[in-house]
């Protein structure tokens, strides 16, 4: 046997290694690579307890600014800026010596009138007296009038009588005749005296009741609380004199100090800080569902190692401006140590009504428009789902568009696209 031969079978053998390691690599490189891995979740009907965030400012409970109406200088001043008061205590001391004198004189004429009145009074009495006097005296100078004229008639008749006998002399008759006149003169001037009388005596009236004497004590009774009023007037510039502090806080403004007139100015001004308000910001849309008494996590960034404390919603309050759509809500936070002062940055995360739906992850979305998510068809295949987001507690979201049951991709943003195969678990 040749050499050349020898050597086919193994030229042979090596030729069909060699087509088996072809046709391997082959192979290798036409198998499909697996699908991508992504982390998945399954929308569930439930329950999610929302809440809003909205940035402020913290703002004092009351903002107190003081003036004084009095022109007195001032003899003292008790407080600094940045001192803490309690209410009811004295801020400062105004002048009172001229006040002082002018109460003394109002107590001196309301002393005067009273001493009128009682004069007024007994005097009424008096004249009340000696009207029903001149009354009773003047109805018997009737009576008496009466009586000289019935007589002197009678005697006048008897002279007429004997005149015609011829026993009594003409002149004699004539001279009854005149009698007889003077007594009906006298009879009406009575009767004119009488009338007075009772006129004068009605006109007087009693102390009980309505009368001239009666509306004499009245007059001086009114100038006597007159008087009196006026002395009250002083007493209460006075009172004013003393200034103090109507409420628990903190002095941020003085513009007073000794010898000064406060003028119309702003004297001091005072902020109650305990409790005290953090006033957030926010559109129509984010204050829509919060309500009153709702609570309110708060992070005051302004203090070392950002605090956080909780408040009560106390007020949601319309924009002030026509067409503006700045909205307030008002927390109040207690400040029994002072930390937050007006004017601190605020965070509030406010809690709104608890809502129900369809769940889905809050990372779900595939743009911050969230409007839209991914979903993992039966096959494997990704879908992209429109949807409306009714609300979020943060983590989980409340959506339309999408039933219970339904799976989803965690991370909306992730490189797959519509109609790709994913695995998942």
């Amino acid at each position: 046997m040749s050499r050349v031969e020898a050597c086919r079978p193994a030229t042979w053998l090596w030729g069909i290694l060699t087509i088996v390691g072809v046709s391997g690599c082959a192979q290798h490189h036409q198998a499909a690579p697996p699908a991508p891995f992504v982390n998945t979740a399954v929308a569930s009907f439930g329950t999610i307890r929302p809440s809003e965030e909205l940035a402020g400012i913290v703002a004092p409970y009351e903002n107190v600014a003081i003036q004084s109406t009095l022109s007195e200088p001032a003899d003292a001043v008790n407080v600094n800026e940045g001192d803490f008061v309690r209410r009811g205590q004295p801020l400062a001391q105004l002048d009172t010596a001229d006040l002082a004198a002018q109460l003394q004189a109002d107590v001196a004429t309301a002393d005067s009138d009273r001493a009128n009145t009682s004069h007024t009074v007994y005097q009424g009495s008096l004249n009340i007296s000696q009207g029903s006097d001149a009354l009773r005296s003047a109805q018997a100078g009737v009576v008496q009038a009466q009586a000289n004229l019935s007589r002197d008639q009678a005697d006048l008749r008897r002279d007429q009588a004997l005149y015609s006998s011829g026993y009594v002399s003409q002149s004699a008759l004539q001279a009854m005749e005149a009698t007889v006149r003077n007594d009906q003169g006298a009879l009406r001037t009575a009767n004119a005296q009488v009338a007075s009388a009772r006129s004068q005596v009605q006109m007087n009236g009693t102390l009980g009741q309505s009368g001239l004497q009666q509306s004499s004590v009245e007059q001086s009774r009114a100038q006597e609380q007159v008087a009196l009023a006026q002395a009250q007037q002083i007493r209460v510039q006075i009172g004013k004199a003393r200034i103090v502090s109507p409420i628990d806080g903190v002095v941020v403004n003085r513009n007073l100090n000794i010898g000064e007139y406060p003028g119309n100015r702003q004297i001091f001004t005072l902020q109650q800080v305990d409790p005290i308000y953090a006033v957030l910001h926010g559109s129509g849309q984010q204050v829509a569902q919060i309500f009153p008494n709702a609570t309110a996590s708060l992070t005051i960034t302004d203090l070392r190692g950002p605090q956080r404390l909780t408040g009560r919603v106390v007020g949601v309050l319309n924009a002030i401006a026509p067409g503006s759509t700045d909205f307030q809500v008002k927390v109040l936070v207690a400040n029994s140590e002072h930390r937050l002062r007006p004017g601190m940055a605020v965070q509030g995360l406010i809690a709104i009504p608890a809502m129900r739906g369809v769940r889905v992850p809050q990372t779900a979305f595939t743009d911050d428009n969230h409007d839209a998510i991914l979903t993992v068809q039966p096959d494997g295949t990704v879908k992209t789902a429109r949807v409306a987001e009714l609300g979020n507690d943060g983590t989980t979201s409340i959506v339309s568009g999408v039933a219970a049951g339904t799976r989803v991709v965690q991370n909306g943003q992730t490189s797959v696209g519509d109609g790709e195969k994913v695995s998942f678990r």
